[in-house]
């Protein structure tokens, strides 16, 4: 029985159905994704979201299938809509009978009568090319399915109001897209069956979480095309979507493809539980190629990879790509793209920084962090632990030395050691540098100026990890030896006497923060702590006692009078609140490694983790949710999908 399988009570409430949301990727940055429901609820919806400059430029080019099945006499709707006025008209998701994954791929299984009518949907790996299958298990006579084809071409992030003449061309087997002049074109297939070109608007689709968030809540679609084919018992059909101007026209090869490949990377988990089964599916999704010219590191021959930090609106950001590679790369038994990873990154390598974020509309990276780069030692240490690829080791190691440089005389930022005490100091007014960088306009909501608990703990470990890779090549560690000494001596500083806890951030502009924050697990969690067993322990158990939830730890103490325990609203609102209590999942990684060293029992903290796997059929399914209420019942918000998370 798969992991993720629902029958009418989920499919048929258009309420759980609607905030049920499947993903389909295809590797290169593009995806597809929607509802159980088949409602379109964001902006990000749509059947081919295709990367036009990959892994980025991703750009809504197909959005939906409005499909009815005509049979015995009679017209079932199989498709949903929310119009403006809040109407739901038509309710197809009552046709719906059952909906499941099989690996990554959603299908629903549609009742219409005595009929059933299944309808799969999958993405080529490596190409902006989707295909939709419907099949006829299970029927008394032929149906003809007819529907209505929306397209748009718009970045993935905006919205379309009023429309605009693009030229639609019938061609051999379907018809062929051009938005306007320069735009990709795009085609749209069929195996059989007839797709005849229309040009017609249709406005108001409602956006109902675009409109929590504090979007536009409507949006316009172009039917660009009619479909009508017959099918008898038994037989498929298969529509096709792509920028490729001669897609493969062989679902059944390229489902068995898809199934092949994901057959594949669970090789290794055969024996395992299905949900560890579906997460490492969801690790999968997050993998991407990006090419590695730029920057001052080493060559590499061909297309890196990187990882995409959620969907369905994050790029690739390096501190999310280093926190999560362990987990999406080395325990998932694929060794080679972690080395491929840590390769591509040492190409943007600048001033000792690593990159924070790619931007979507071009290629010049933003560095902006004073982590991301920190954590770089860590994804490195994890693989070379795994693997014991000292040649890697070897060709990365100028790059760290000349890390550690630029971070000892000081980088961007004012980051740079304070040679009174040897602890890194960063930030500047205006400027978000660690993980909790919600920023709206020139408000830093949580600037952290000074120097955060988090950033010392991965100076120290890098430093340590330093030293190790130094006798590890045979070169001198005494250097970084010493120097991680002198971080830990003065490590002391950080500690909240009067709380049993770390402080957050010392030496900042108001002196010493105190709020109880989860960021001073790390300071235990990672391999090499600066904190001795007995505050190991204490911040342990002040994190369990005021942070931990089923989902994640809150990233604020609900007793905090900043504390805000619902994430919504318009963007200022929802950035407000997203360091102030809300819960982020990733955070349940350190707590459980920081839980376990100090208390040395696994079954206990594998239990922590128990209400995450359920958690995979509440959002997106299959995969982790980014954040969550801090108030119970712990809602899931932001990203349906996150790389960290998983």
């Amino acid at each position: 029985m798969p992991f993720i399988d629902f029958g009418r009570d989920i499919c048929g409430n258009l309420a759980n159905s609607a905030s049920r949301e499947w993903l389909v990727t295809n590797g290169i940055g593009g995806f597809a994704s929607g509802t159980v429901s088949g409602m379109l609820t964001r902006r990000y919806h749509g059947l081919l979201v295709a990367a036009l400059q990959p892994p980025l430029g991703r750009t809504l080019l197909v959005t939906k299938l409005d499909e009815t099945v005509h049979y015995s006499g009679r017209s079932y709707p199989l498709f949903t809509n929310r119009w403006g006025s809040g109407n739901i008209d038509p309710a197809g998701f009552l046709q719906i009978e059952r909906f499941h994954l099989e690996g990554t791929t959603p299908v629903w299984t549609f009742a219409c009568a005595d009929a059933l009518i299944e309808k799969r949907i999958w993405m080529q790996s490596g190409a902006n090319t989707t295909y939709v299958q419907y099949y006829l298990p299970r029927a008394i006579a032929p149906i003809t399915l007819t529907a209505k084809i929306f397209v748009n071409y718009r970045d993935v992030h905006g919205a379309t109001r009023g429309g605009w003449e693009m030229q639609i061309d019938a061609i051999s087997q379907g018809i062929r897209v051009a938005a306007f002049d320069g735009a990709v074109p795009f085609h749209i297939l069929s195996d059989r069956g007839e797709i005849t070109p229309r040009n017609d608007w249709y406005s108001g689709f409602s956006l109902s979480v675009e409109q929590y968030r504090g979007f536009e809540g409507l949006e316009d679609h172009l039917y660009a095309g009619e479909l009508n084919v017959s099918l008898q018992p038994g037989e498929t059909f298969t529509l096709i979507a792509s920028t490729e101007a001669e897609p493969g026209l062989d679902a059944a090869a390229a489902f068995a493809g898809r199934r092949a490949y994901e057959r594949l990377l669970l090789n290794a988990f055969a024996e395992q539980p299905p949900g560890i089964q579906q997460l490492v599916l969801a690790a999968d999704q997050f993998v991407v190629r990006r090419a590695t010219s730029g920057g001052t590191g080493v060559a590499e021959p061909g297309d890196g990879h990187t990882i995409l930090a959620g969907y369905h609106w994050f790029g690739d950001w390096g501190r999310d790509t280093m926190i999560s590679l362990p987990g999406l790369t080395l325990s998932t038994c694929r060794p080679e793209i972690a080395r491929s990873i840590l390769r591509t990154f040492s190409h943007f390598v600048d001033q000792g920084m690593l990159p924070n974020r790619f931007p979507d509309d071009g290629e010049t990276p933003e560095y902006n962090t004073v982590d991301a780069t920190l954590w770089y030692f860590e994804a490195l240490r994890a693989y070379h632990a795994v693997t014991g690829d000292d040649e890697l080791l070897r060709q990365l190691f100028p790059v760290l030395e000349d890390i550690i440089r630029w971070h000892r005389r000081g980088t961007r930022y004012h980051i740079h050691v304070d040679p009174e005490d040897n602890l890194l100091s960063a930030g500047e007014p205006g400027v978000q540098l660690t993980w909790m960088d919600a920023k709206v306009g020139d408000w830093v909501v949580t600037p952290r100026i000074g120097k955060p608990v988090e950033i010392n703990a991965l100076w120290y470990h890098a430093l340590r990890v330093m030293a190790a890779f130094a006798l590890r090549l045979g070169k001198p560690d005494g250097e970084y030896a010493t120097m991680a000494a002198a971080v830990q001596a003065n490590f002391s500083r950080f500690w909240y006497a009067v709380g049993g806890y770390c402080y957050d951030v010392i030496d900042g502009p108001g002196g010493e923060d105190s709020s109880l924050r989860p960021n001073q697990l790390l300071a235990v969690s990672l391999l090499n702590s600066p904190l001795p067993p007995e505050r190991q322990k204490a911040v342990v158990d002040a994190s369990a006692r005021h942070l931990l939830t089923s989902h994640g730890l809150r990233s604020l103490a609900a007793n905090h009078p900043a504390y805000t325990g619902r994430y919504g609203g318009d963007v200022r609102q929802r950035d407000s609140a997203y360091h102030q209590g809300t819960v982020w999942s990733w955070l349940i990684g350190p707590f459980v490694d920081a839980h376990f060293r100090v208390y040395k029992d696994p079954e206990m903290a594998r239990s922590f983790l128990r209400p995450l796997v359920r958690h995979l059929a509440d959002h997106g399914l299959g995969s982790v949710s980014e954040i969550f209420d801090g108030d119970p019942p712990l809602s899931p918000r932001g990203c349906i999908a996150q790389a960290w998370g998983v």
